[in-house]
Parts: C-alpha cells; sequence; structure tokens
C-alpha cells in the first residue's frame, strides 16, 4: 500500500487554511495542519479528523527560524513532502479608506511587520521545505489582488507591498526549480467571507479555498510562475 501524499498548510486553525486543509484531506493528503496559536490549531485538527481526514497539528510561527527548522524536521521524519500552502498572513494596515491606511501616513513599523509574515516567513518555509520535495511537488503562495501591479491604487502599503513581493518570490522560485516538476503559483482566493475579508465578501470560504487546492494539486503539464483566481490567469 502506498503512502499518502503529504501537505504543509500554514495559516490553517481558521478560515481558508482550515478549509483547504479539509478538501486536502479529502482527496486523500496527509495533511500537517500549522498555527502559531497551540490550542486553536490542535482543536482545529481534532475537528477535521473527526470528518475522517489524515491530520496532524504541527505549532509553527513562521516568522520564528526555529519553529520552520522544527517543522522541516517532522517532515524530514515522515520521508515525503507534496504541497505547501503558504497560507498564513497579516493584514497590518488601518482600514481601507481612513486616512490612516494612506501610503503618506503609514507607520513603517506595520510595513516591517507585514514584509516579515507576508514575504519573508513564505520564503523560511520555502527554503526549509522545498529541498524535501525531492525535485517534484507544488507550492502555493496565497497572495490577493492587491498585490497586483496591474490594477495598483492608493493604501494600505504594508499589505499590498508585501503580496507584491510575494508574488516576485513566485516567480523568482519558479524560475530557479526550472527542470524540475515543483510547481510555484501564486493564488488569489477572492474576496472571501473569513476574518480578514469580513462578512460583505462574495465568495464562501469553501469557494475561496476551491482555487488554493487546484493550484496544490496540478498535474506535472501544469504551469508554474503564474498567478491565479479560481484557476484562471490574471494579470499580475
Amino acid at each position: 500500500m502506498s503512502e499518502p501524499p503529504v501537505a504543509v498548510v500554514t495559516g490553517a486553525n481558521r478560515g481558508l487554511g482550515l478549509e483547504t486543509s479539509r478538501q486536502l484531506a479529502a482527496l486523500g493528503y496527509l495533511v500537517l495542519l500549522t498555527a502559531r496559536r497551540e490550542p486553536d490549531g490542535r482543536a482545529a485538527a481534532e475537528a477535521l479528523t473527526t470528518q475522517g481526514g489524515s491530520i496532524r497539528f504541527h505549532p509553527l510561527d513562521i516568522t520564528d527560524e526555529a519553529s520552520v527548522r522544527a517543522l522541516a524536521e517532522t517532515v524530514r521524519g515522515i520521508g515525503r513532502l507534496d504541497v505547501l500552502v503558504n497560507n498564513a498572513g497579516i493584514f497590518g494596515d488601518p482600514a481601507p479608506g481612513t486616512p490612516e491606511a494612506s501610503v503618506f501616513r503609514t507607520d513603517l513599523a506595520r510595513v516591517r511587520e507585514s514584509f516579515e509574515t507576508n514575504t519573508l516567513g513564505p520564503l523560511r518555509l520555502c527554503q526549509a521545505l522545498i529541498p524535501l520535495m525531492a525535485g517534484r511537488g507544488r507550492v502555493v503562495n496565497v497572495s490577493s489582488g492587491m498585490g497586483q501591479l496591474a490594477e495598483m491604487n492608493g493604501g494600505c502599503p504594508g499589505y499590498r507591498l508585501s503580496k507584491v513581493s510575494l508574488n516576485a518570490l513566485t516567480r523568482i522560485l519558479a524560475d530557479e526549480l526550472n527542470g524540475t516538476t515543483v510547481k510555484v503559483n501564486s493564488v488569489c482566493p477572492g474576496w472571501v467571507r473569513t476574518d480578514m475579508g469580513g462578512p460583505n465578501a462574495y465568495l464562501a470560504v469553501e469557494e475561496g479555498a476551491r482555487g488554493i487546492v487546484w493550484a496544490a494539486t496540478l498535474p506535472d503539464d501544469g504551469p508554474s510562475g503564474g498567478f491565479f483566481r479560481q484557476g484562471e490567469p490574471i494579470a499580475w
């Protein structure tokens, strides 16, 4: 009997990460559900396990090198890694449309915090985990339309700049992994009814996660280095 494919999902105690974990488990993946808040993460993993999924919780602070190394050791012990979903992220800017959200008034400490979590966190995970994929796997960087240069406008510079940089990381990784079957793509899940998206968003969390799972389960001849929403390419 073959071993199940293994997926790591970050920021998975709620919202898109939790639903992505549920959908991947339903497809037969062993999911390492990670979260910074251990009680919340354990509760989420236990809840999914009762639904029949193969889920393990692992604590993870993506801004902490030692925490990332500990996760890598766990993955190394399992012996394989097929999917990495870099979902964990923050929206640290003041509310859009408020004067404080302007680039002229932004607190640079907030911008640094956004980069640390939304850009450097995924970079740490990719450095630690992609080598464990042994030349084949799928990496999904959960990005946002607010990181599209093609549609860039004002406000919320911490979030926007960090997601633009995450998209650049996707392109860099895809190019350096050319010649392998590791696929690296950015995904905008759309405006989703999560804690970040709010109750007025037009997509249910199940729909938003579907585009992430699509990129996580691409065939070997699938795209790499692209930006997608619901499986369709969008402009950078």
